[in-house]
């Protein structure tokens, strides 16, 4: 047994248990309802079963006696579907915190839950398209020749997927950089008229900055030479640096619930209700500003 395919079969379990947590959490208190937390549901659904296609897919490389091509195209295609939905769920919550800055005014009116709801369903409705994929026929198992480092995925495939990873990437770091533009002026806005002083100002800067920096700085250094990697390489290349690659790239479902589920005041709280009826009283319940990004 591989000691690459330990890691990422651990990683996966980690990853599941990690956002079985977020999705409990969210599923089980009533106020978590809002069209942030649906997006914040779907991400970690996506994380979820990436996770569970992570241990699949060692089951059944290791355990499935004989092996079954329809198990091991079912095993990628899950993975394929779950990361796919992880990505666009990452890109859909950096849309909605473009419009609710963009759009202050009639976000609320216009983002009912409904509309979400709709938008989420429309996603993962492509994502488990492109999961199904490999059951289709996209795949190199009857010509070992064609196929990527994503096995069983083919090259033309994988150049494709990874092309398109690239440019959302691409539009979630415009996006990003438009939210830390409009979030900086609405600060400098109440600045004046609170006539706050400049240390203050320039503190709110400084945060919005480092919380831009960690998540767009996070998913780059998970993804970025991964997808880069898959552009250039095919199956003759060392199997090491495909697992040396997709390793970080799966941390990256590890990392998304403390970034996007963690560090939420209300999801904070009703973790600390959770574990132990009670709230510290260092706790601060204060809303997110545009200011926090």
């Amino acid at each position: 047994v591989s000691p690459w395919d330990i890691a990422l079969c651990a990683t996966g379990t980690a990853v599941a248990g990690e956002n079985a947590l977020v999705l409990a959490v969210l599923f089980y208190t009533p106020s978590l309802r809002a069209p942030m937390f649906l997006l914040i549901g779907s991400l970690a659904l996506a994380d979820l079963l990436a996770g569970l296609g992570l241990v699949a897919n060692f089951a059944v490389r290791y355990l499935l006696r004989p092996p079954s091509e329809t198990a091991e195209l079912g095993a990628a295609g899950l993975l394929l579907a779950a990361f796919s939905a992880s990505v666009c769920s990452l890109l859909a919550i950096t849309v909605d915190r473009y419009l609710s800055l963009y759009n202050a005014l009639t976000y609320h009116s216009e983002r009912t839950l409904g509309f979400t709801c709709a938008m989420v369903l429309l996603m993962w409705l492509l994502c488990l398209g492109v999961g199904l994929l490999p059951l289709l026929g996209w795949n190199c198992l009857r010509d070992q020749s064609a196929c990527s480092i994503l096995r069983p995925v083919t090259k033309d495939n994988a150049a494709v997927l990874a092309v398109t990873f690239l440019l959302l990437f691409a539009l979630m770091m415009q996006l990003y950089l438009q939210i830390c533009k409009i979030a900086f002026r609405h600060a400098q806005q109440i600045a004046v008229q609170h006539q706050f002083i400049a240390t203050a100002q320039a503190t709110s800067t400084r945060k919005g900055l480092s919380t831009l920096s960690l998540i767009l700085g996070t998913f780059a250094l998970c993804w970025i030479p991964f997808a880069i990697y898959s552009l250039v390489a095919d199956s003759s290349y060392p199997v090491v640096y495909t697992y040396s690659l997709a390793l970080p790239a799966t941390c990256n479902s590890l990392i998304n619930p403390i970034i996007y589920a963690f560090r939420n005041p209300d999801i904070q709280k009703s973790l600390w209700l959770a574990c132990c009826g009670c709230i510290p009283s260092t706790f601060s319940s204060r809303p997110r500003t545009s200011s926090d990004v």
